[in-house]
């Protein structure tokens, strides 16, 4: 036993070895430190969602797994093949996704079995310890709605939220052209659609982004114009032509559906910044698939 003071306290010997100690401690602990692994991140996400999580099969991991070490996140709303590249390239294994990876619903892949390219994309993620994982369904339940803020943001469009109506937007009077113009420039398209009189003068606005699970004639009662996602032709798309046709001046600009929500989730990579601080995390945008001959 070392020796010690009459009162008690440390002697001169053992005051010294203190720092030692410490500092051994330290290093010890700082080599056990693991490593973050997918599935811490995924906690946190439901720890801070401010929401109840609900379960389910659309937020799930669609590759990899809760022990996968994390070297890096890409949030995109679209998964696809050139945004995973991008990530590895930028040394980001772990993608967190808005829609699906395999181009169904909630990714069964049971009709893929033979598909060259089910298995090019499939063996690229595995080969390189990618994880990917779906944030949906509890993205869309936060409110607000990081989709419908990041959009608004994007196009302008921010702070200009009616008191009054939820969805609505109150617009300084612009004509349809020049509002449909300003956002395909704002947004970097290469292809929007739109439908009514370019000349009619807009004062109102609402967003549908993505694929909205309510018709858009839920909506243009209350607005000049709809920048909708996507929209069914035989719905919303038909909806806004017939409403010219009898004369009531609406407006509808489809951006597509991954423009439309791509913008939510740079805000969630902002959001994750805020408790997950051991690797850098990115928003890698889907960008625009179409393009204008």
């Amino acid at each position: 036993m070392g020796s010690h003071s009459v009162d008690g306290t440390l002697s001169r010997r053992e005051f010294c070895a203190v720092p030692a100690l410490a500092v051994g401690a330290a290093v010890t602990a700082f080599g056990q430190h693991a490593p973050l692994t997918a599935g811490a991140v995924v906690e946190r996400i439901k720890a801070n969602l401010g929401v109840p999580w609900r379960g389910g099969p659309t937020d799930t991991f669609k590759a990899g797994g809760v022990e996968t070490p994390v070297t890096g996140i890409a949030t995109t709303v679209m998964s696809t093949y050139d945004v995973i590249k991008r990530a590895v390239a930028a040394g980001k294994n772990m993608v967190v996704t808005h829609e699906p990876t395999f181009w169904t619903g909630n990714d069964d892949v049971s009709g893929f079995g033979t598909d060259a390219l089910y298995h090019d994309k499939l063996t690229f993620i595995r080969d390189r310890n990618v994880v990917i994982w779906r944030f949906h369904d509890h993205l869309h339940a936060r409110q607000p709605d990081m989709t419908s803020v990041g959009l608004a943001q994007a196009i302008g469009w921010g702070g200009l939220e009616s008191r009054d109506e939820p969805r609505v937007y109150v617009l300084p009077p612009v004509r349809l052209r020049d509002l449909a113009k300003d956002i395909e420039r704002r947004l970097g398209l290469q292809a929007i659609r739109v439908i009514g009189d370019p000349q009619a003068l807009v004062r109102r606005g609402a967003l549908l982004q993505g694929a909205p699970p309510f018709h858009a004639a839920t909506v243009f009662p209350k607005v000049d114009v709809i920048v909708a996602g996507e929209q069914r032709e035989w719905e919303g798309v038909e909806y806004a032509f017939d409403a010219n046709t009898a004369g009531q001046k609406k407006g509808m600009i489809i951006i597509g559906h991954w423009v439309s929500e791509d913008q939510g989730m740079r805000l969630c990579a902002d959001w994750l910044k805020t408790f997950i601080a051991e690797v850098p995390v990115e928003w890698m945008s889907a960008g625009d698939p179409f393009w204008r001959p």
